[in-house]
């Protein structure tokens, strides 16, 4: 066990080495850090909101809006289907859509409403065997009236699926502000927390993240009565939209031909015929089936191109168009282009987030912070080296300087792993070095023990770091579980307490065991001592 091959010390230096790479961006100043050899480390650790200061944004996800959006679907869906059977009434309202139709004609409508909102099997559901998960249950009186709403099971489902969604369109939005580390989770039922380290213009990203991007193809009304829809009485079916081409209001239908979500990209770019910024896009294979239908069916048509309850353009339909590709045509600007381009390639928020909280942390606060929790490790690692020093003299030293080693470790492995800093997270460090000195107490106190009972030096110090190795192993082991726990549990704040003691955990026993134990075994070449003060 005191034996150390030449091949173990040259993979500890090596080990240790890089550690200290990847550690010295953080001494160094930003001027100093880009000048640097491209084949060296350059990235310091990234620091936290409560460090660095930064943005704290809490979004609600509005799932009613979803809820009554898709309603607003099935209703068009039902209307357009009943359009030869005829109904008498046909609406949404409490979260269900009512339809009355002839009593003599009921059988015929709910076999054709059912095969509207027929169940589909959720893909996870079908694997394992759950059977079909509906999506809309119907209520029948027996007399021609039908009332549909979302099945519980469902509902719940779309929610979480809305939130998952949001979260991954929010994240890729934020990480198009070029900003690192941002935490984005789920906070509660309908909530996501949103945390940016740095970032100086919160109200810029706000104004990123609710941009719902939300676009649509539909038809435009050319029988309906616009003035009669400004005056209130919008034709059933159709809304009154905003058309920002000719700074008119325009009737839409509701129904949606074709839904953004089948963009698969979208780029700025410069139609040479008409002179102008435009957009272009494609659709993915059912997309571009969807396209090629309407087009084909409607030619001469007007076609609605809906951005957020917006119309961009509604250019006439000359032509199928089967490519399933497509130009957007509008008052667009290079940047204006690029920024809608940018956001339909990010996809669209598939609900509406309203911001609840807002709060900004300033840097003033977060330097407050750096130099308490920096006060504070320092602190922390001076009564650590006392007591060693103190307790076990020049085998103490020994053990300061794997705790040095320790520390330089972990900050050179949370910088290569991009980990980030947060205050908890100095509270964890601090932390890891009493439980760094733990395992050499362990072994010098086993060093005692066997000197007590007689053995030379060496075969102390053998017989010391060998019998202390379960110990060091159950003790480090335990409190790695403790930090994967907290992990997998934890959020925010936690998480980053648990990062920093779980790696410091496992950075510890390889300095209290390898570095350690390499600079007492070099010691022992060296000096070759008959005895040791311990």
């Amino acid at each position: 066990m005191i034996y150390i091959g030449r091949w173990t010390i040259i993979s500890v230096s090596i080990a240790v080495l890089l550690g200290f790479l990847f550690a010295l961006p953080n001494f160094l100043s930003q001027e100093t850090r880009a000048s640097l050899p491209g084949w060296m480390p350059s990235r310091p650790l990234t620091l936290g909101l409560d460090l660095q200061g930064g943005s704290y944004v809490l979004l609600e996800v509005d799932l009613v809006g979803v809820r009554a959006e898709r309603l607003v679907s099935v209703e068009g869906d039902i209307r357009f289907g009943l359009r030869e059977i005829g109904y008498n009434a046909l609406e949404t309202r409490n979260e269900t859509v009512i339809v009355s139709v002839d009593p003599a004609r009921a059988d015929e409508a709910r076999a054709l409403v059912n095969q509207i909102i027929n169940p589909v099997a959720a893909a996870g559901s079908a694997l394992l065997g759950l059977g079909p998960v509906a999506e809309y249950q119907m209520r029948d009186d027996g007399n021609g009236n039908f009332v549909i709403g979302f099945a519980p099971n469902f509902e719940r489902q779309l929610a979480s699926q809305i939130i998952s969604q949001s979260i991954e369109v929010v994240r890729r939005r934020i990480d198009g502000l070029g900003t690192r580390e941002p935490t984005i989770q789920q906070q509660g039922a309908d909530r996501i927390l949103v945390q940016v380290p740095g970032l100086e213009d919160p109200d810029g990203m706000i104004r990123v993240i609710q941009t719902s991007a939300r676009m649509s193809f539909r038809l435009v009304d050319e029988a309906g009565n616009v003035q009669a829809a400004i005056a209130g009485r919008p034709p059933p079916g159709s809304e009154l939209l905003f058309d920002e081409s000719t700074l008119q209001q325009i009737l839409v239908q509701r129904r949606i031909s074709v839904a953004g979500e089948r963009l698969v990209s979208a780029t700025a770019g410069f139609s040479q015929e008409q002179a102008q910024t435009v957009v272009n896009f494609r659709f993915d294979g059912v997309g571009a089936r969807q396209f090629s239908e309407i087009t084909s069916n409607n030619v001469g048509r007007r076609f609605a191109i809906v951005l957020d309850d917006r119309v961009i353009s509604a250019p006439n339909i000359n032509s199928p168009i089967l490519g399933g590709a497509g130009i957007i045509y509008g008052n667009f600007t290079p940047q204006s282009a690029n920024e809608l381009a940018i956001l339909l390639s990010a996809g669209a928020l598939p609900a509406d987030l309203l911001v609840i909280e807002q709060r900004s942390v300033g840097a003033e606060l977060g330097a407050d912070s750096v130099t308490a929790g920096t006060d504070s490790a320092m602190l922390g690692f001076g009564l650590v080296i006392v007591f060693i020093l103190l307790s076990y003299g020049l085998f103490g030293g020994f053990a300061s300087l794997g705790v040095a080693v320790n520390l330089l470790l972990l900050a050179g492995v949370m910088s290569a792993l991009g980990a980030t800093l947060t205050l908890p997270g100095i509270a964890g460090v601090v932390l890891t070095l009493g439980m760094s000195v733990d395992a050499n107490v362990l072994i010098y106190e086993r060093i005692r023990e066997e000197m007590f009972q007689g053995k030379t030096a060496i075969a102390a110090i053998d017989s010391g770091f060998r019998r202390a190795m379960s110990a060091i192993i159950d003790s480090n082991l335990t409190t790695i579980l403790a930090a994967l726990i907290l992990f997998n549990l934890g959020s925010g704040p936690v998480r980053g307490f648990a990062v920093t003691l779980g790696l410091g955990i496992i950075l510890s026993f390889f300095s209290a065991v390898m570095v350690t134990r390499l600079m007492i075994v070099l010691w022992i070449r060296r000096v070759k001592p008959k005895t040791i003060a311990l």
